[in-house]
């Protein structure tokens, strides 16, 4: 087969003439602010995982931080698990809390909920529930030893059935190359109302009232009629952390394609599944499969994303453990993701593929167990 010219990225966004005439009509319009394009992303993207609420942000990261803040969380332990992005370990720092990262499940890589029973107690503020690659965590377990929070961390699985459900609240991720995305930005889904209303003014300097329904408020009694309240209150503290029209209105044409954007995902996935080698090890099924993270041999991969790389095919690992970084080194062992991470590859998976794409991928991963098994030399 020829060599393609263009390498083949791990992941990429997909965006397209809706997306530019959705923000080109924003920028007409002449609100760039958080504005009437939010609103209607947080009503439906609650919709869409069937929460009651919903609260747009900068980022998954943000909304990780003002969920901490919004339950007065400052000091005590958080425990997550050590196979997952630097956001989860990173934001409890940010709060004074100690990290206690726990080990893995070896098939579903979520979190043990053997290991995190050991590590609870009664420090414990909560713990977070990242769904791998978009795989659903299973929270129930936690419920018998864990009364407290429970934040499931929805960053890889925008939207897998059941996401958003496991968890006492949400977040979600719309970086770059996440399943819909405006470059980067987050949301936070609750069914509480209370909750709602704290995050709401977190996300504003503790402003009670934000710019836009000021402007469009004459009294109580006349919301959005023409007009322009300049008195506000602050009543708390609060951050600048809000998400504004012209990242919602890309995300709003972006989700109208989640449903195609997840087929091709879907389609990509089960290809790989069908056809790659005996040598690769299928990941678990994945309701959004945000990456294809198989396994290989540790002696086989940096050879063979060495070679794929020569292929023009990108290839990466999800993700190093938290725990071997120095700043959130454990004192404790993590038998199982120790062991699983040296196997970890993640063949390119995202919308803007094509199935010929992953035909191309799958020849030579074949092709390079081909002649591993008959001892050709590896070019």
């Amino acid at each position: 087969m020829q060599i393609r010219k263009k390498t083949i990225p791990v992941l990429s966004p997909t965006g397209g003439k809706e997306e530019i005439n959705a923000i080109a009509k924003t920028i007409r319009s002449g609100w760039w602010g958080r504005g009437s394009q939010v609103e209607e992303l947080e009503k439906k993207f609650a919709k869409l995982v069937k929460a009651k609420y919903a609260v747009s942000t900068l980022s998954n990261t943000t909304g990780l931080d003002l969920v901490l803040k919004a339950y007065g969380i400052n000091g005590g332990n958080i425990i997550s698990p050590t196979v997952s992005w630097v956001t989860t370990a990173m934001v409890p720092l940010w709060n004074n809390c100690e990290n206690k990262l726990c080990d893995i499940n070896a098939i579903d890589r979520n979190l043990c909920p053997k290991d995190v029973k050991k590590l609870v107690n009664k420090n414990t503020k909560a713990i977070i529930s990242v769904n791998y690659a978009g795989i659903q965590c299973n929270t129930k377990p936690l419920r018998k030893f864990f009364k407290g929070l429970i934040i499931e961390d929805c960053a890889l699985s925008c939207y897998t059935p059941g996401a958003g459900k496991s968890g006492d609240v949400a977040i979600w991720s719309f970086q770059a190359v996440k399943t819909i995305s405006c470059g980067d930005g987050g949301i936070i889904t609750t069914n509480s109302r209370e909750l709602y209303k704290k995050l709401k003014s977190l996300t504003y300097f503790g402003i009670t009232q934000d710019t836009y329904k000021r402007a469009t408020t004459r009294g109580k009694k006349s919301m959005l009629k023409p007009g322009y309240v300049w008195d506000f209150d602050v009543k708390s503290i609060g951050y600048k952390a809000y998400m504004n029209d012209l990242q919602a209105s890309m995300l709003l044409a972006q989700l109208k394609k989640l449903k195609g954007f997840i087929k091709r995902r879907m389609q990509i996935q089960k290809f790989y599944n069908d056809n790659l080698p005996k040598e690769i090890g299928r990941p678990e099924y994945s309701g959004t499969c945000q990456f294809y993270s198989a396994s290989v041999k540790k002696e086989y991969r940096a050879e063979l994303m060495e070679f794929l790389a020569k292929k023009k095919i990108h290839t990466t690992v999800h993700y190093k453990p938290l725990h071997m970084h120095p700043i959130f080194k454990q004192k404790r062992k993590f038998p199982v993701a120790d062991v699983e991470w040296e196997k970890f590859i993640s063949f390119p998976c995202h919308s803007a593929m094509t199935l010929g794409d992953a035909k191309y991928i799958v020849y030579f991963v074949n092709k390079f167990f081909d002649k591993k098994n008959k001892n050709i030399r590896i070019n």
